[in-house]
């Protein structure tokens, strides 16, 4: 299962995070963020002694949703070492995602 990430929590879980980490920014009323997300479930459930991964709702976290200009959702957002090093927009299948998490192990 997927972490919920916070306005609160992200910086202790994502940013200071030893591992890669997978950041679903999503919100219930999204068509293809419902799409994506048993994908993103999957993926934890996956690699979750590789990766951290988690969801930001974007309506209840918005600070995040702006610290990162996310304007269109679902978006992915790849950090390792705290830092942005990939991204993607939009809903795609999940060897896409599973492609991008295994360049950053």
């Amino acid at each position: 299962m997927a972490l919920e990430i916070t306005d609160s929590n992200f910086e202790e879980t994502v940013l200071k995070a030893d591992k890669p980490v997978l950041l679903d920014f999503w919100a219930e009323w999204c068509g293809p963020c419902r799409m994506v997300g048993p994908i993103v479930a999957e993926i934890a459930e996956e690699y979750k002694d590789k990766a951290v991964v988690g969801k930001v709702d974007v309506d209840s976290n918005p600070e995040v949703a702006m610290k990162y200009g996310i304007r269109n959702i679902p978006t992915i957002l790849f950090f390792k070492g705290g830092e942005v090093v990939d991204k993607q927009v939009g809903a795609v299948p999940k060897n896409v995602l599973v492609d991008k998490i295994e360049s950053l192990l």
